[in-house]
């Protein structure tokens, strides 16, 4: 329920793809399709055991399995998801890099968050997370590197060297005090930058209008530039940047031919838009969700006039009013 709840904010928010990385990745599959959305489901790899799996064994079997299920599913696509470097060991990692080479998929690993996970990793292991990624042979066209806050000159030249992707997370960042995202260097280093939303824990709302908006202005302060990360850039962070990180740029992330039919509608009217005499800086710094009228993915119409088409949302408001009572009965509210 709650995957699919995701979905239909997604949905009628303009997001046609998202990557997820959690516990239970065939519900949320399951979910994904049912909803009609492209999704990439992260086979995620942790040490601790929980209701899911018993170890990093039991993820990386369970997950591997579900690729071979829903492998030719047209919709769905599978990466390699170690949480973090403090929650994944070296043989994990080892492991991972060899079945990432093998089977051609991308690794989505949470990296440099947080300053407390550089520290940490200093002194249990004496280099920083990325260095220990490099020894791992885990840099390259594949790795995504998910936030990516707290980055050495050297490291963002690393990044840039192996062709690695960072997932801006900027919302979330801040929510979570993790710091700013060098973004504007990291795009002057080459960096592919794809924008990311983090889960609603960490954020709240799914919503790649605010993401541009907030990733846009962050980088100008941070910068010290308003010429950093301009309208054109934020935009293709949450379109082809994103998909190039996922390994589908080939298939979706821009309108071209041969791509597949994966299309938001943005209707520019109203006083907040007006007069509109530049589109891509109306769409970063002005429009927001509540202006997508339509949503194609694959061609398949899921909104229209800002309504869900697709059968499986009915009686959604139903099942997360019965979520809603059962939460704040938990927190005591």
């Amino acid at each position: 329920d709650g995957t699919l709840l995701a979905c239909a904010e997604m949905l009628r928010g303009g997001i046609t793809c998202f990557n997820d990385m959690y516990f239970f990745p065939e519900a949320a599959l399951r979910a994904a399709l049912a909803a009609g959305m492209r999704s990439a489901h992260g086979i995620i790899v942790i040490e601790f055991p929980s209701a899911y799996a018993a170890d990093a064994a039991d993820y990386l079997r369970k997950g591997l399995e579900l690729r071979d299920r829903y492998g030719d599913e047209p919709l769905a696509s599978f990466c390699l998801a170690p949480h973090a470097p403090y929650t994944v060991s070296d043989a994990s990692f080892k492991k991972i890099s060899t079945l990432a080479a093998e089977l051609d998929l991308q690794v989505h690993v949470h990296l440099h968050e947080s300053e407390h996970e550089i520290e940490r990793s200093l002194a249990e292991s004496g280099v920083r997370p990325l260095e220990r990624l490099r020894a791992m042979n885990l840099l390259g066209p594949n790795l995504i590197a998910v936030h990516a806050v707290h980055l050495h000159e050297a490291e963002i030249a690393l990044l840039a060297r192996h062709g690695c992707s960072v997932a801006h997370c900027p919302s979330s960042n801040l929510k979570l005090a993790s710091g700013f995202a060098p973004i504007a260097k990291l795009a002057q280093a080459g960096v592919n930058i794809a924008l990311g939303t983090d889960g609603a824990a960490s954020n709240n709302r799914l919503d790649m209008f605010q993401e541009m908006r907030t990733a846009a202005l962050l980088a100008k302060a941070v910068a010290g530039d308003a010429q950093a990360m301009p309208a054109a850039a934020a935009l293709n962070a949450a379109t082809l940047g994103g998909a190039r990180a996922l390994g589908l740029a080939d298939r979706i992330g821009s309108i071209t031919a041969g791509k597949a039919a994966d299309l938001t509608a943005v209707a520019i009217r109203g006083p907040e838009l007006a007069p509109c005499y530049d589109v891509l800086s109306h769409l970063v710094y002005s429009a927001g969700r509540e202006h997508v009228t339509h949503v194609w993915v694959a061609g398949e119409l899921r909104v229209r006039e800002r309504e869900l088409q697709n059968a499986a949302f009915a009686r959604l408001d139903t099942r997360w009013a019965l979520w809603q009572n059962s939460l704040g009965a938990l927190a005591g509210r």
